[in-house]
């Protein structure tokens, strides 16, 4: 924790650097990924400040959207898309996913019930076998199933019906750090 910290005092010793964010933000990303600690945004794309604008969830879920009943992830997919403007959102999914490879080999998770009920909200993805430790094919086919999700979501809806928004799906392999993208017109992951 000790060097966290020690950067932490530093970070904040040049505010020039900073004064210009206190202007507000406009993004054009919303990047949705998991919360994995080795998943880390603004290193995979090189973004500064300001540029993304991320939602972070236990294995990348994006809910069902369920008019009346709020969500911190359905509040910030509609201020990223409605406020902010965004005209990108990424689905970003990763090698080793704990959450997914968990869905795959169906674990017990009667030890962690918050956990167990949050990925309750996701179909378990098809297509890996059990020993692959990446769980990439899993993991590639939960992407696509978040991107058909948020296409329920009615800013999102409206906004691709405008031709205001488009979708990504992205894999990322924690173990080399190449990014793959999803290519609708075949269906498969190509390198970036």
């Amino acid at each position: 924790m000790q060097p966290l910290i020690e950067h932490a005092r530093a970070h904040g010793k040049r505010p020039e650097r900073f004064a210009q964010l206190a202007h507000g933000q406009s993004p054009q990303v919303l990047f949705i990924t998991c919360s994995d600690s080795r998943v880390v945004p603004a290193l995979i794309t090189g973004a500064r400040p300001g540029e993304l604008f991320e939602l972070r969830t236990a294995g990348n879920i994006v809910p069902p959207y369920v008019p009346g009943r709020p969500s911190a992830e359905a509040a910030t997919v509609e201020y990223a898309v409605d406020v902010l403007g965004v005209t990108e959102i990424v689905v970003c999914g990763h090698s080793h996913c704990g959450a997914v490879g968990a869905l795959v080999r169906g674990d017990d998770l009667t030890a962690v019930p918050a956990v167990r009920d949050w990925l309750a909200q996701a179909e378990p993805p098809s297509g890996a076998p059990d020993d692959d430790p990446a769980v990439a094919n899993a993991v590639q086919n939960h992407v696509r199933a978040q991107l058909l999700r948020l296409r329920a979501y009615p800013c999102v809806e409206r906004a691709l019906t405008a031709d205001q928004l488009r979708l990504h799906g992205w894999y990322y392999e924690v173990h080399t750090g190449a990014v793959q993208a999803h290519r609708a017109d075949t269906g498969t992951f190509e390198a970036l």
